[in-house]
């Protein structure tokens, strides 16, 4: 039996659905529903369980699970209620990394490449305590995941008991289906796509830095399917163990994004630039490239789906389609 808590989430119900396709439906889910439709996530799903966050602990007593995927978590890049992310993010992660160290349970838990704030330090994925504490988050969401990665790197560097498996996984920008539920959360790409199918006009943001275009700012943006890809892969390599990014190592431009959903469409772009806010401008970030050489090293070879293909298929299997649930 496995754990995903967060299965009903963006990431979490698509390595649910990966588990399902791979024959297993011995799959329990922790998380919450709430009133968004987010249960239409797992509409197509098999489950042992679906368990409230508050009754997890309760519920774990005493069981033996095959793994404990967390990725449940308060993932607003804008949440300010600190108390509540610590309580979720840091706090709730602990007690799950403690229960799988004493039953010996392979552990594997999203991190977060917001852990790198504004990147001025840069993107490789070094374990080390010492690097880690260079890293300086610009919010609270990536600032509760930077806490626990030290927290297990203080750990292993330390010389004290983990789970027989233990990964952190330091996710880029993830885009893909049944993101939905995430309002303003949402790619980029799912936010305009009506828009976009319409003929409306696209808004991004104009560059306010010299030498970088209109529309030109960057991020690592990589398809939900290969980020499912690296976990169902850490499944099936126990050996593995240390904390990883997953990206594609490829800085494409928010432009490059919404072009390649025209082109998907068979359609004329039509991407309009406004001024950035300039409550934002001072902390936005330009760039953001993963270093996966540490991954590949672990012994990945899944590659990583390209920016246009990725988007075609996630515009013509998905957010084109009558039913855009996985």
């Amino acid at each position: 039996m496995l754990l995903v808590t967060g299965g009903a989430g963006f990431i979490g119900s698509n390595v649910v659905a990966a588990l399902n396709d791979a024959g297993r439906t011995d799959v329990v889910v922790c998380d919450m529903l709430g009133c968004d439709g987010k249960w239409r996530n797992l509409a197509k799903r098999q489950l042992v369980d679906l368990v409230p966050p508050a009754e997890l602990e309760r519920w774990l007593e005493g069981r033996g699970l095959e793994a404990v995927i967390h990725l449940g978590a308060i993932s607003e890049t804008t949440a300010t209620d600190g108390d509540l992310v610590i309580a979720n993010n840091f706090r709730l992660s602990l007690r799950l990394l403690d229960w799988c160290t004493m039953t010996e349970t392979p552990f594997i838990y999203a991190s977060s490449a917001a852990t790198y704030g504004d990147g001025l330090q840069g993107f490789g994925d070094d374990p080390a305590l010492t690097a880690l504490k260079a890293l300086r988050p610009m919010n609270l969401y990536g600032w509760s995941k930077h806490l626990f990665d030290m927290a297990v790197a203080a750990r292993a560097e330390q010389g004290e008991k983990l789970p027989p498996q233990w990964v952190g996984l330091k996710f880029f920008n993830v885009f893909g289906p049944n993101e939905y539920h995430k309002g303003p959360m949402m790619s980029v790409l799912a936010r305009r796509f009506d828009d976009i199918r319409a003929g409306r006009g696209v808004q991004l943001f104009k560059s306010h830095r010299d030498g970088i275009a209109d529309g030109d700012q960057r991020r690592d943006f990589i398809y939900v399917d290969d980020v499912v890809r690296v976990m169902m892969w850490l499944l099936a390599a126990p050996s593995v163990s240390g904390l990883f990014n997953v990206g594609t190592g490829t800085a494409r431009s928010f432009k490059d994004l919404i072009l390649a959903a025209y082109a998907a469409l068979g359609t004329r772009a039509n991407i309009q630039y406004i001024d950035m806010p300039e409550a934002i401008r001072d902390s936005y970030q330009y760039f953001t490239q993963s270093d996966v050489d540490r991954l590949r090293g672990a012994g990945y070879n899944g590659g990583f789906t390209a920016l246009e293909d990725a988007v075609s298929l996630y515009v013509k299997n998905f957010l084109d389609a009558a039913d855009r649930f996985r």
